[in-house]
Parts: structure tokens; sequence; C-alpha cells
């Protein structure tokens, strides 16, 4: 077992205890009609690409950090997608979504990140995460000002 996938597991415990709100947020990146899938070291499914924000930051601050940490990815310009709530795991996240067509990607992964991808946006792998795919779906309907349940 991955030192991340342990990590995640006993946080799954402590929030099964604690029933904690957390804020993350999460960045669609589009190149053309693809947009960039991460999977992660601890889950099976394929996501947008982000995490927690830390105390202290604003929601830009945290994005463009969780992706230069992640997979050394220079934002230059964003925007605004969504703001949505989830109860999965036992806790209340609030997610901020942005979406973003200008940026510098090396493509160096940390431990978190075990591999990424480009994907045609009518032409996802089949893990993909529920929240993801509808993320995305809400994107090619050209839905904007976007919220709700995860």
């Amino acid at each position: 077992m991955t030192l991340p996938k342990l990590i995640y597991i006993v946080n799954r415990i402590f929030w099964k205890i604690t029933k904690p709100t957390t804020i993350g947020v999460r960045v669609m990146l589009l190149k053309g009609d693809t947009i960039l899938l991460v999977k992660h070291t601890y889950h099976d499914s394929w996501y947008l690409p982000g995490g927690r924000m830390k105390k202290g930051e604003t929601f830009e601050q945290a994005i463009r950090r969780e992706l230069q940490e992640e997979l050394e990815c220079e934002l230059h310009s964003i925007r605004l997608f969504g703001v949505y709530n989830s109860f999965n795991e036992y806790k209340n996240d609030n997610i901020i979504i942005f979406y973003c067509d200008n940026f510098f990607l090396t493509g160096k992964t940390d431990g978190e990140i075990e591999k990424y991808d480009f994907f045609k946006l009518n032409e996802l792998p089949e893990k993909v995460s529920i929240g993801t795919k509808k993320r995305i779906e809400e994107y090619i309907k050209g839905d904007t000002s976007n919220f709700g349940l995860w």
C-alpha cells in the first residue's frame, strides 16, 4: 500500500468520526476539444485536478498552488465555473470549480498523481468520477453560473 493511499484511508476514518466541513478547488484544463484529467495514487477513477484549500488562501491562490504542486502547471487565466457541495466520504465538502484554456504544463507530477492525460470531451475514459463527469457535461451544454450537489 502506498503512503498516499494509507493517508487517504486514515483521513476517511477521521472524517467519519468528525464530519468536518472542507473546501476544495478543482479546474477544468481545456485544450481545444480535450480536457485534462488526473488519476490519483489512492483512487481508481479519473478526476479534475485540484485539491484542498489551506488556511489563509483565496480560492485563486489555492487552485494555482495545487496545480503547481501536482503537475507543475502554471495557470495564466482562470474563470469561475461553479460552486458545489458534496456530502460523500462523511464530510461537508465545498468544491469551487474553475476552467482555464490558457496554461503552461510541464507535466512533472508529484507523488499524489499516478498519471494524467488529455481526453476528448465526448470520449472520456471509463472510470471518471461521477462529479467530474457531471461538470464536463455542464461545460459541454454551455451551462454557466453552476451550483448545487457535486
